[in-house]
């Protein structure tokens, strides 16, 4: 059974879905970081520098205390961009998050239906209930960060100078080689117009791969109380 080190530095990209991870997840492979976009086995964990959305935007609190030296970074986006993306996401989620007889796996389910909670279809359409869920991670994020700001940064990637604001985050926190080559300016838009497979398609020697040929592990350092 592989078992999950805390010796490493890392980088977890805690902002929730549709926050543009995917974006960031481009950019941190083109910097040279090993990146998963999900992780969901012990393999992942340890081998990502940076791991992204499920399951770590729900679970940013254990991972700031299994991770000590690790650094995050919390994507925020416009709420009204995010609503229309959002609830696209989940309605097409709906069933397979649900359902008790297959569907997503474990991991999967659990962080929606903890952040989105009550994972129900009418919820998903109320706007204000996703608002409620959005600002709730939000204050969530700033709490658990607060005695340790230098840890965090938050980061809204339509901002003009977002990029250049990340590559000072990791050379502040001496993540990046000094000489390291920077050849874009920009983030890239990925998933546009509510497409959300674009991370699948991407081939990379930095990225690292979410399961295991589609079997996942218990992830015990994250589910056991």
């Amino acid at each position: 059974m592989s078992t999950v080190s805390n010796s490493q530095n890392k980088i977890f990209v805690i902002g929730l879905p549709r926050t543009a991870t995917t974006s960031l997840c481009v950019a941190m492979l083109e910097l040279g970081f090993k990146t998963a976009h999900t992780a969901f086995t012990d393999e992942a964990f340890n081998q990502a520098q940076v791991i992204a959305d499920a399951p770590v935007f729900a679970d940013f609190a254990k991972l700031a205390c299994i991770y000590p030296d690790s650094k995050f970074i919390n994507l925020q986006r416009d709420l009204d961009n995010w609503f229309p993306s959002i609830q696209q996401l989940l309605l097409r989620m709906y069933k397979n998050i649900v359902r008790v007889d297959g569907g997503f796996n474990p991991h999967l389910k659990r962080v929606y239906q903890d952040i989105f909670q009550p994972f129900t279809l009418n919820n998903i359409n109320d706007l204000d209930f996703l608002r409620e869920c959005y600002l709730s991670h939000q204050q969530q994020v700033q709490s658990c960060f607060s005695d340790e700001p230098q840890r965090l940064l938050n980061l809204n990637i339509a901002n003009s100078g977002s990029y250049q604001q990340l590559i000072a985050f990791l050379h502040q926190q001496q993540l990046l080689k000094a000489d390291q080559p920077i050849a874009q300016a920009s983030f890239q838009p990925i998933n546009m117009a509510g497409k959300v497979t674009a991370w699948q398609q991407i081939r990379h020697a930095n990225k690292v791969e979410s399961t295991r040929l589609g079997k996942v592990d218990k992830l015990a350092f994250l589910t056991d109380n």
